[in-house]
């Protein structure tokens, strides 16, 4: 795959970090600012000490890396204490605590959470909880978000999480999830057999993650379907270090594979192995690649191609190039029309827009001076 980008300097790195003591001043300056802009300076650091280069990083860089490593083993420590509120909530509930994304990554100490920075908690429980689960969090601090009646109704009706609940102190932002996807997306993963086949934490009793291959299809279909592509490059490297890692054990990418098929997300898959593979060289098996190409292969390959290697890449000027803010566009696009059907969709888009249109007018409006 082709891609013409001015000058990705984070992604060089992500692919071969010896080439770090090449690197001139400026490069460095741009590298800093590209993996800030990606949410990756802390794990380009961890990469760069795993390949004992650390050392060689110029001190005014080096001051940048060090600073991100310490606010993300200091966000870690924030992350597990907001765990063991999360448990009091669910306990109190009697149903077990399902962590999602960077929250479970974190509890289940995995390679993927070191450096991982991430803006909120996700969980997962049943649907016929949801109430439940709203009313114990009301209760032990946590409020509301999106107070428009539409908003209220879109996720409850629609979507596949209650809104967002914030802690009314700590500010910190739970999304409860009953499923993966919208009820009305075109996939329709089991969240029954997600939660079935969850793991428990070690040395917890009441708390689990996914598996891991469902953790790898979470993760793969939240990028590759979802279409928040600001942190793209972020997510793929979530995806190449656990298949990195889960990769290891005898029979997972037979499993994975089948899995995908099972829960309706072959093509997330297929992404996710494409992906990974060309732009952060991630070791796929052939059998696996061929496997899910098989089955998750979409009509215009070329096409998303050329979408995903731009809208994958760091949100920065200095990695687009003439075609990027359109391939962007398109994605965000996309995602809508994976979500919701039609007849959902377009009324639901000219909502936003004319709700943005009245929220810049007011705005821009001039104050009025009292006489």
């Amino acid at each position: 795959m082709v891609m013409s980008m001015q000058r990705n300097v984070l992604l060089d790195m992500f692919c071969a970090p010896e080439r770090v003591v090449d690197l001139s001043i400026s490069d460095w300056s741009l590298l800093v600012r590209q993996a800030r802009r990606a949410g990756l300076l802390p794990r380009l650091a961890n990469l760069l000490e795993q390949h004992a280069l650390l050392d060689q990083v110029p001190k005014k860089p080096a001051a940048h890396l060090h600073a991100g490593r310490y606010i993300a083993r200091r966000y870690e420590i924030a992350v597990r204490y907001e765990i063991a509120q999360l448990q009091s909530v669910m306990n109190a509930a009697q149903l077990p605590l399902v962590l999602l994304k960077g929250a479970a990554y974190v509890a289940a100490n995995l390679p993927v959470s070191n450096g991982r920075v991430f803006a909120d908690f996700d969980i997962l429980v049943p649907k016929n909880k949801l109430h439940e689960v709203e009313n114990e969090m009301l209760m032990h601090g946590w409020v509301t978000t999106h107070h428009d009646e539409y908003d209220q109704r879109y996720y409850r009706t629609w979507m596949h999480e209650l809104p967002p609940m914030r802690h009314g102190i700590r500010q910190t932002v739970v999304d409860i999830h009953h499923t993966i996807l919208p009820e009305t997306a075109r996939l329709h993963p089991d969240p029954k057999k997600l939660m079935a086949d969850a793991v428990v934490v070690e040395g917890e009793d009441n708390t689990f993650v996914l598996a891991p291959v469902d953790m790898v299809l979470h993760s793969a279909t939240h990028l590759f379907h979802d279409g928040e592509l600001e942190h793209g490059m972020r997510d793929l490297v979530d995806l190449d270090l656990m298949l990195r890692d889960f990769g290891n054990v005898d029979g997972f990418w037979d499993e994975l594979v089948e899995r995908a098929a099972e829960m309706d997300l072959a093509r997330p898959l297929f992404y996710a192995l494409r992906y990974t593979h060309q732009i952060l060289q991630t070791p796929v098996p052939g059998v696996a690649m061929k496997a899910a190409t098989a089955v998750g292969k979409p009509a215009f390959l070329p096409l998303m191609d050329a979408l995903f290697s731009r809208a994958l890449m760091p949100d920065h000027p200095s990695c687009d190039d003439l075609f990027t803010p359109l391939s962007r566009r398109l994605m965000y696009i996309r995602s809508h029309f994976l979500r919701m059907p039609l007849h959902l969709l377009i009324p639901h888009l000219l909502r936003k827009a004319f709700k943005r249109k009245k929220e810049i007018a007011t705005m821009e409006a001039p104050e009025i001076e009292n006489q």
